[in-house]
C-alpha cells in the first residue's frame, strides 16, 4: 500500500488545485451572464475531493479506480455544463478544477495500467478502456479550453460544435467517404499492395531486378505527393481513377521494399534443411520464406493503410468532382466553415483507424506464431 500512496502525487496535486474553489472564489468571471449555483460547485468539489480521499485509502484497487473514474468524469460533466451560457467567461479557478479532474483521470489510467490481467477478456477490456479514457480527456480538455477561454470559432471550434456538424451533415459525409475511401483508397490500396508484392516475388527470383528496383523504389518513395498528384489528374482525369493512381504509387514501393526484405528473414539453418529435403525454389518460397516474410508484409500493409488515405485526400486538392473528402476540406476552408473541415478530419481519422485496426487483426490471425504475437492476449 505504501507504493500506491507514494505514487498518488496526482491526487495530492488535484486536492491543491481545489483550494481556490474551496476558498469561495467563483469559478466564473463576475460579469458572466449565468453564475454557477452553490450546489453545482459543491457537487464538483465533493466528486473531486471524495475521489482524492478514496484513491489514497487502503481499499482494493477496483474501489480506488472506480472512485477516481467517477470523480474525474462526474466533475468534468458538471464543469463542461457550466460553460453552456458562459462562453469565454471562465476564470483561473475554473481551469484549476478542470486540471484537478484531469489529474484524477490520469491517476485512474495509471492504476488500470498496473493491473496484470489473468484472462483474455480482462486484457481486451483494459486495452480498450485505457485509450478510451485518454481520448475522452483530449476532447474534454479541448472543449474546456476553447469554450472557457473563448477561443474564436474560426481558429479552433470546440468538439461539441464539430459533433453537431457531423450529426447534421451525415449524407454529405457519407458521399465523401464513398468517393474517397470506397473508390480511390480501397482500389488503389489493393492494386498497389498486390503489385508490389508480386513484383517483390519476381525480383527475388531475378537478381538484376532486385538490384535495380530497390534503389528506384527508394527514389520514388521520396517524391512529394503534391508533385505527383497534378500529373495523375492530367493523365487519368478528375474522377477517382487519378486518385487511385496516386495511391498505387504511394503503396507500391513500401510493399516492394518490405517484402523483398522479408524474404531474406528466414534463417540459414531452415533453408539448408529445405535443400536437404530436395525442396524446389517454389516449395521453399511458399513453405518457408513467405511465412517468415509475413511480419514484414503486414508491416507494409499497415504503413500503406495510412499512406493511402493521405494520398487520396491530398490528390483531391488538385482536381476532383464536387464530392470527396479532400474536395470538401479545400472548399469549406475557403468558406471559413471550420466545423465542416474538422468534421471531415474526424471522419478521415476514424476511417483510417478502423482500416489500420482491421489490418492489425488480420495480421494477428495470420502471424500468431511469431514471437511478437505470442505475448499478446
Amino acid at each position: 500500500m505504501k507504493r500506491s500512496v507514494l505514487l498518488s502525487w496526482q491526487a495530492l496535486l488535484a486536492a491543491v488545485l481545489c483550494l481556490p474553489a474551496l476558498s469561495g472564489v467563483s469559478v466564473m468571471l463576475a460579469e458572466a451572464p449565468a453564475q454557477p449555483a452553490f450546489a453545482e460547485i459543491s457537487a464538483i468539489l465533493v466528486l473531486l475531493l471524495g475521489a482524492v480521499i478514496l484513491s489514497m485509502s487502503r481499499f482494493s484497487r477496483i474501489v480506488r479506480v472506480t472512485a477516481l473514474f467517477a470523480g474525474a468524469h462526474g466533475a468534468a460533466w458538471f464543469l463542461i455544463g457550466l460553460l453552456g451560457t458562459n462562453f469565454g467567461q471562465a476564470a483561473a479557478p475554473y481551469f484549476c478544477l478542470v486540471a484537478a479532474a484531469w489529474l484524477l483521470a490520469w491517476r485512474a489510467v495509471s492504476e488500470l495500467s498496473d493491473i496484470e490481467p489473468q484472462d483474455r477478456r480482462t486484457a481486451l477490456a483494459l486495452r480498450l478502456l485505457i485509450p478510451a479514457i485518454f481520448g475522452a480527456w483530449v476532447l474534454v480538455l479541448w472543449e474546456a479550453v476553447t469554450r472557457g477561454a473563448g477561443i474564436p470559432f474560426v481558429l479552433l471550434p470546440p468538439p461539441s460544435a464539430i459533433g453537431a456538424r457531423i450529426a447534421t451533415s451525415l449524407p454529405i459525409l457519407f458521399d465523401d467517404v464513398r468517393q474517397t475511401i470506397f473508390k480511390a483508397v480501397l482500389i488503389g490500396y489493393a492494386i498497389g499492395c498486390a503489385a508490389g508484392f508480386a513484383t517483390a516475388i519476381i525480383a527475388d527470383k531475378v537478381s538484376f531486378l532486385r538490384r535495380g528496383l530497390l534503389p528506384v523504389g527508394n527514389f520514388v518513395s521520396a517524391l512529394p505527393i503534391i508533385g505527383v498528384a497534378p500529373i495523375m489528374v492530367m493523365w487519368f482525369g478528375f474522377d477517382w481513377p487519378s486518385k487511385a493512381a496516386v495511391v498505387i504509387i504511394m503503396t507500391f514501393f513500401p510493399m516492394l521494399v518490405n517484402t523483398v526484405e522479408g524474404l531474406t528473414a528466414s534463417g540459414h539453418m531452415e533453408r539448408d534443411l529445405m535443400r536437404t529435403y530436395a525442396a524446389s525454389y517454389w516449395q521453399t518460397l511458399f513453405k518457408l520464406r513467405l511465412p517468415a516474410a509475413m511480419p514484414f508484409v503486414f508491416n507494409a500493409l499497415k504503413i500503406n493503410s495510412t499512406l493511402a488515405l493521405i494520398g487520396a485526400i491530398v490528390a483531391e486538392f488538385f482536381g476532383t468532382p464536387i464530392v470527396g473528402m479532400g474536395f470538401r476540406i479545400s472548399t469549406e476552408i475557403g468558406r471559413m466553415s471550420l466545423d465542416m473541415v474538422w468534421s471531415e478530419i474526424a471522419v478521415a481519422a476514424l476511417a483510417g483507424s478502423v482500416f489500420y485496426g482491421i489490418v492489425a487483426l488480420i495480421e494477428r490471425a495470420v502471424t500468431f506464431w511469431h514471437p511478437s504475437m505470442r505475448g499478446a492476449r
